[in-house]
């Protein structure tokens, strides 16, 4: 390229500008998921949005495609590897064993933050993306799962959702279910080695698991004849996951058993639960988690039972009601119909936002185009000030609804606003 070349301005693959409207969802989304998380005492954490590499590829599996295929990984200038968080559990579960938290138990968290994961954009998947989610630490009864999944039906509803997805979930029972059952897989699939995909066949020696997740069509099929995950689970999985379903029964929250339906992340355990939807084509998961028993240990912590879940903002935002998304409209339109009148609406907007009223202090000199631009922004009334309201201490309120306008006191305008 030439130097005097003009660049190609653009935003790199998988990334895009969060522009206003969809801000304004993000902001909407991200309120009401911490007031809902508050509401079951979750408090707020954040965490760095890079940690050393090892915090995510021991945590989440050398195989996975998130760690193998997905991952942003790269060595800083002191020579550390370092990883941009693909996903919010595992760098909270590393915060609570660098702060000591074991003597806290148990502990709730809510977050929320832009996580990275190079994959192929699709509707509604970013390589950034933005995620709202919960960890509940140092809980190991079933009552936990389901006060988890209430909280994420509760949000969904608040959102105005429940008509627009469904409750998928399904028990991977305990570590003694999984490992019988991975013997049963293992001897099953030997039988149809040649056929499987590429990944397959390294899934098959070091997490077969994760075939059943495949998306390659001739792994589909080979799996449709496997043994069922249900099949091996042992009694106390078995309670487990019964005592869950009559949680969710109790508390009047639909579900389908989804025999299927497995995580792509090593750590889960007993629960996994998907909030699914059609109406955002191929990638139908809004919000999806489990149970993860194990992670902590993983990472060098005492065993430290867990469950939780994440929702993707993007995906939320797609499926928000219209009116969620609309701008909100201004309280008041501040309008300057002449020149000498403009010191007076600067000082007038200024007290006005101290008093908490959204305004809009409207430029430019032609009277007509801003009390247009007054009604576009959808503003409940317009303060006009004159030169004849300059003379007179006062100001012109009109009401942008009904048409109605009258000149009012300037030592009476707060009060005239507020009634």
């Amino acid at each position: 390229m030439s130097s005097d070349a003009k660049p190609k301005l653009q935003p790199v693959r998988g990334t895009q500008d969060i522009l206003p409207d969809l801000a304004r969802a993000f902001r909407v989304i991200d309120a009401i998921a911490c007031e809902k998380a508050n509401l079951y005492g979750y408090e707020e954490i954040h965490t760095p949005i890079f940690e050393f590499s090892e915090v995510f590829h021991r945590t989440l599996g050398e195989t996975s495609d998130m760690v193998s295929k997905e991952t942003y990984t790269f060595q800083d200038r002191g020579g550390d590897s370092l990883t941009l968080r693909p996903e919010g559990t595992a760098g909270i579960a590393r915060a609570f064993i660098t702060n000591g938290l074991a003597q806290n138990l148990p502990l709730k968290f809510y977050y929320s933050g832009p996580m990275f994961r190079y994959e192929r954009p699709q509707k509604g998947r970013y390589r950034q993306f933005h995620q709202v989610g919960v960890e509940c630490l140092g809980l190991e009864t079933p009552a936990a799962d389901v006060e988890c999944l209430a909280l994420a039906y509760d949000l969904l509803g608040a959102l105005g959702l429940h008509n627009k997805v469904s409750l998928e979930i399904n028990s991977l029972g305990d570590a003694e279910s999984r490992q019988k059952h991975r013997e049963l897989l293992v001897d099953y699939l030997r039988d149809y080695e040649s056929q499987l995909s590429e990944d397959s066949k390294i899934r098959l020696t070091k997490n077969p698991l994760r075939i059943l997740d495949s998306k390659d069509a001739g792994d589909k099929k080979i799996v449709a004849g496997a043994p069922a995950l249900r099949e091996c689970l042992n009694q106390a999985s078995k309670d487990f996951f019964a005592q869950v379903l009559a949680g969710l029964d109790t508390l009047k929250i639909s579900y389908s058993v989804n025999d299927s339906l497995v995580r792509g992340i090593d750590y889960y355990t007993h629960t996994v639960f998907e909030f699914v939807t059609t109406e955002l084509g191929a990638q139908g998961t809004v919000l999806a988690g489990g149970r993860y028993d194990g992670l902590i240990e993983i990472m060098g912590g005492n065993r430290t039972p867990g469950v939780g879940w994440a929702s993707g903002l993007e995906r939320l935002a797609l499926l928000l009601a219209a009116e969620k998304n609309q701008p909100k409209a201004f309280d008041i339109a501040v309008i300057a119909a002449d020149p000498s009148a403009e010191q007076k609406c600067l000082r007038l907007a200024h007290e006005l936002r101290i008093g908490d009223l959204k305004v809009e202090l409207i430029p430019g000199n032609n009277v007509g185009k801003k009390m247009k631009r007054a009604n576009k922004i959808g503003a409940r009334f317009a303060l006009i000030i004159g030169e004849s309201e300059l003379q007179a201490n006062s100001v012109t309120v009109k009401n942008l609804t009904s048409g109605e306008q009258k000149l009012v006191k300037d030592s009476e305008l707060f009060q005239t606003l507020k009634n």
